[in-house]
């Protein structure tokens, strides 16, 4: 069963990195999973057997999620914005008491202390995360990727900056794609790459994975060296580093509500769709307590 429920965490944390202003670093740590995926990926090649047993589902969950909302996600955010952010918030949300609970045993075990470095920590990590989806102007022009030498090399980059966001709780890698200005491209780039799959189309499936294929390179590489600086930061800091993971969470509703455009919109909500966003809210704070525990 918890071979089940590791795809059932990867399948959410694959559709949080699709998702602007989601990351899916936070719904690893809401899950209560955050610390084991660091050290399972950082120590990879001394534990291979208990890395894999762990990552394995994990990814697979990943690839699942984030194929299968990819097509999914501007539907929802374009006609069920309220409601779709809600339900992540919730999600986000659910997973405090755990975090809290962890960084009182990184405390008991003498990994750091819950003083002015702590909450240094907390505010600054805090301001970052609120404060990245301010650095977004203007839209994304980039919605077709050229087929060339000098896109797959801007792609590799962009896989290691994405994907080191993506690990960090409470910061979006979809989100740095977005101020970066190709986010829209690459998801295009995998629909366009699934559709090939489905029909059999040869030439979609050559420029897609010419395309895909030096971004995932990156991901995969940027995920492995972010994953050992924290794993250090863990051992050496383990407080402090939980009070600036605990101040990205805790700012990730404002950017998921800022980044959607939801402020504006507020206004014009109307009542049955605040009380849906409201249940679906705690639905996923409740799914995020039942499933971390698992």
């Amino acid at each position: 069963m918890e071979f089940v429920f590791n795809i059932i965490k990867g399948v959410m944390i694959g559709i949080a990195n699709v998702i602007p202003g989601v990351s899916g670093g936070t719904m690893a740590v809401s899950f209560g999973i955050y610390d084991r995926l660091i050290s399972s990926i950082s120590g990879f090649t001394k534990h291979v057997k208990e890395s894999l047993a762990l990552l394995a589902p994990i990814l697979l969950g990943c690839g699942l999620g984030i194929a299968g909302f990819t097509y999914a996600i501007e539907y929802l955010l374009e006609n069920h914005t309220f409601v779709t952010c809600m339900t992540f918030v919730g999600l986000i949300l659910g997973g405090l008491p755990a975090l809290y609970r962890a960084m009182n045993e990184k405390k008991a075990a003498g990994s750091g202390k819950m003083g002015a470095g702590a909450i240094i920590a907390f505010l600054l990590a805090f301001a970052v995360s609120a404060g990245l989806p301010l650095l977004k102007t203007g839209g994304d022009t980039l919605a077709v990727l050229p087929v060339n030498g000098s896109t797959m090399a801007i792609l590799f980059v962009l896989g290691i900056v994405a994907s080191a966001t993506m690990v960090i709780p409470g910061v979006s890698g979809s989100m740095m794609l977005m101020i970066l200005g190709y986010y829209y491209g690459i998801i295009n780039t995998i629909t366009s790459f699934l559709d090939g799959l489905r029909a059999m189309d040869l030439a979609a499936l050559k420029d897609g994975f010419l395309l895909l294929a030096p971004f995932g390179i990156g991901v995969l590489l940027g995920i492995v060296l972010i994953a050992r600086l924290i794993s250090f930061l863990f051992e050496r800091y383990g407080v402090q580093t939980y009070g600036a993971i605990l101040g990205l969470v805790l700012a990730s509703p404002f950017a998921i509500f800022y980044n959607t455009g939801l402020f504006g919109e507020l206004s014009s909500l109307s009542v049955w769709a605040v009380l849906l966003g409201i249940m679906l809210m705690i639905g996923g704070a409740v799914v995020t307590n039942f499933v971390g525990e698992k």
